[in-house]
């Protein structure tokens, strides 16, 4: 398999397993048109309405980290279909992961680590760009994406305060 596959699907895997600690379920959409990755409900919480949240994956191994923040050159479909106010939610998530393939993942008997680290960045309501190809946008460091967070995320969604 192609690097960059297997960075989609360790992307993909990474936020289903923070999706199921959170308890939310996680559907993909057949097409990715709309720059929507994977599908999140929350339907613990209301279970007529569950809350919904769209994503958006990256994955890179690539320096792109710095003290604050996570500059990342984002294609500017996917910066424009990101940016718009949607019904649903949408969300930058983008996967940090080792340089060597083979530091991705760590397994023993007692756990299984996954490394690096994810970081969220809702890009709703941000200016149109001049820029043709790419647009670097800056995911804070403190966006980590945990279980907690996305738990965070569900609550201020589902007390319409859209990220």
């Amino acid at each position: 398999m192609e690097l960059n596959q297997r960075k989609e699907q360790f992307s993909k895997a990474y936020v289903r397993t923070v999706a199921a600690v959170a308890g939310c379920s996680v559907d993909q959409p057949e097409n990715d048109y709309d720059s929507v990755d994977l599908c999140l409900k929350a339907v613990d919480r209301d279970p007529v309405q569950p809350h919904r949240l769209e994503l958006q994956l990256k994955c890179t191994s690539r320096d792109v980290l710095n003290a604050e923040s996570i500059r990342y050159p984002l294609n500017v479909k996917n910066y424009n279909d990101l940016r718009v106010t949607a019904f649903i939610p949408r969300l930058l998530v983008v996967v940090l992961v080792p340089e060597n393939i083979g530091e991705w993942i760590q397994q023993s008997e007692q756990e299984m680590l996954l490394r690096h680290c994810a970081y969220w960045l809702s890009l709703r309501g941000l200016p149109e760009t001049q820029n043709t190809s790419r647009v670097t946008v800056e995911l804070p460091r403190s966006n980590q994406f945990t279980a907690e967070a996305l738990q965070s995320i569900m609550q201020r969604i589902s007390q319409g305060d859209i990220p």
